[in-house]
């Protein structure tokens, strides 16, 4: 059972959310020859001021930019 866990900022349409779950589906069908029916995905969307990198908060980074 393929479990995949992904965590993105907030902000992703349903429609993108979607095609990700697709794609991701389709790469361990045709990769590794798993069931689709056997595929797990969970989506977690995490509000940029809680999601740090480069030694900055998202939310911040992105005022730069």
């Amino acid at each position: 059972m393929p479990y995949i866990h992904l965590q993105i900022t907030k902000g992703a349409s349903r429609a993108q959310k979607e095609k990700v779950v697709q794609e991701f589906t389709t790469t361990l069908v045709n990769v590794l020859g798993k069931h689709p029916e056997h595929i797990h995905i969970v989506i977690d969307e995490v509000e940029e001021e809680n999601w740090g990198f480069a030694g900055m908060l998202t939310d911040d980074y992105r005022k730069q930019n």
